[in-house]
């Protein structure tokens, strides 16, 4: 009944203010994804004789929009909670609310050349929206994750045939200032960051062009993201002070289907200087391939590769992941390049992907990763080996309908001493083994009324 009310009040607003003309449409849908847990050592192995973790989260989601002539409209709300999180009632008199609930994208986008013009395509997008490109390795919407990830950004887009080049530009202030721009970013709140565990960008600018293959797409992109730059006072406390350290990161992404065989590869460098102020020389490399063995089944090789590590004179060769969905690649548990870090090592990464889809309606997906670090790892003066560990990765999905989905994982990691040594994970007396397991249930309904 809620869902449905909210439904109708998105409606009637949209009639309120929009008087429909031919061809508009407005779209209206909503989500609920409830996720339940079992955590003993994801994100980072646990001590020996840890209890694991177990919760559930829910992420609630209501999305409108709206298209007319020359113009679309676009506005997500979201709330995400785990359970138990709030009290029952809550006293307002005493405690102050608990603002779970935010604005996960609100965009306008605006068509500059007239529809008419069927061959290219020309619009400016502008708002909190969802930066997406390629693979989602480096620009993506973190999806796994209950919160996402959105953007206060203007796009220009232009489209002709098989080409595409985008421009893309964001800007943050804390405030509305009366002077000056300088920014603090950690904002408080519930708008957390947007980079890999790291601090918010002060200002972006991006250019991507791409162009469609027969069966796949080849790309282009040039990032640069600029940080607020700092000193420490007396206590190591940062201050924020006037002006920023520019990182920039480019490179090629090709994806291609060739009868039965996909092939993937990327290049990116990334140079500038870091939130942290250093100088900066870093790469990624990854290459893999996916054969259809048959109908219902196909697997596949892989190989990624990060550099890390700082050479004598304090220059980073860590690569930073930008703001992409590092979850889908660098194995389920999590070690590498989410929030929990892995003492910026670098890291090589050589896996093997399955797939299994046995009809419409089930997908099992299989995966085995084997890591190394991309430098060396030091503990108390001896040198460590490089090896990491093993990740294995299991999901089944299965949709009841076209609105309900269930799915299901579990992964396990057999780690290293040198992944938990002070230079990577630091865990003193960690074990061995670490689990992962989950049941996620998503109800996603949508309707769509046409004028």
């Amino acid at each position: 009944m809620k869902h449905l009310f909210s439904a109708g009040f998105f409606y009637l607003l949209c009639m309120f203010f929009f008087r429909p003309s031919a061809h508009a449409q407005l779209t209206l849908g909503a989500q609920l994804r409830t996720r339940t847990e079992l955590k003993d050592g994801q994100g980072t192995p646990l001590p020996q004789g840890s209890s694991p973790a177990f919760f559930t989260s829910q992420r609630s989601r209501l999305y409108a929009g709206f298209s007319g002539y020359r113009f679309k409209l676009g506005l997500t709300v979201q709330d995400v909670r785990i359970w138990g999180q709030d009290a029952s009632t809550i006293n307002k008199v005493t405690t102050q609310e608990n603002n779970g609930l935010l604005v996960h994208e609100a965009w306008a986008e605006i068509m500059l050349l007239d529809t008419a013009v069927k061959n290219r395509n020309l619009s400016l997008k502008i708002g909190r929206q969802e930066i997406m490109y390629d693979d989602s390795r480096l620009l993506g919407n973190l999806d796994w994750a209950q919160q996402g990830r959105r953007h206060d950004a203007a796009v220009l887009k232009y489209e002709t045939g098989p080409y595409t080049l985008h421009l893309g530009a964001a800007f943050n202030q804390n405030k509305e200032n009366a002077a000056g721009t300088v920014y603090n970013p950690t904002p408080p709140g519930n708008y957390t960051a947007t980079t890999n565990g790291g601090t918010m960008y002060k200002s972006l600018e991006y250019l991507y062009g791409a162009r469609k293959l027969s069966a796949g797409n080849i790309s282009f992109l040039f990032l640069a993201d600029q940080f607020s730059k700092f000193h420490a006072d007396s206590t190591g406390v940062k201050i924020w002070d006037k002006g920023v350290h520019t990182r920039m990161t480019t490179g090629l992404y090709f994806i291609n289907t060739f009868n039965k065989l996909t092939l993937t590869a990327a290049g990116y460098y990334q140079f500038g200087k870091n939130a942290n102020a250093q100088q900066l020389s870093a790469g990624l490399l990854s290459a893999a391939f996916q054969y259809q063995l048959c109908k219902s089944f196909s697997a596949g090789l892989g190989a990624d590769y990060t550099t890390g590590g700082v050479n004598a004179a304090g220059k980073s060769h860590a690569f930073d992941p930008l703001y992409g969905t590092p979850h889908k690649f660098w194995g389920y548990m999590d070690y590498f390049y989410v929030a929990s870090g892995f003492g910026n090592r670098g890291l090589q990464d050589y896996y093997l992907k399955t797939k299994y889809k046995a009809g419409p309606k089930f997908l099992l997906t299989g995966d085995v990763h084997e890591f190394y670090s991309a430098s060396d790892v030091v503990a108390n003066g001896a040198s460590l080996s490089r090896r990491f560990g093993t990740e294995a990765d299991l999901v089944a999905t299965y949709s009841l309908t076209k609105v309900i989905s269930f799915e299901a994982g579990y992964s396990h990691f057999w780690n290293t001493a040198s992944l938990t040594s002070p230079a990577v994970k630091n865990v003193s007396n960690a074990q061995s083994n670490s689990n992962w397991a989950y049941v996620s249930v998503n109800i996603r309904p949508e309707m769509i009324f046409n004028k």
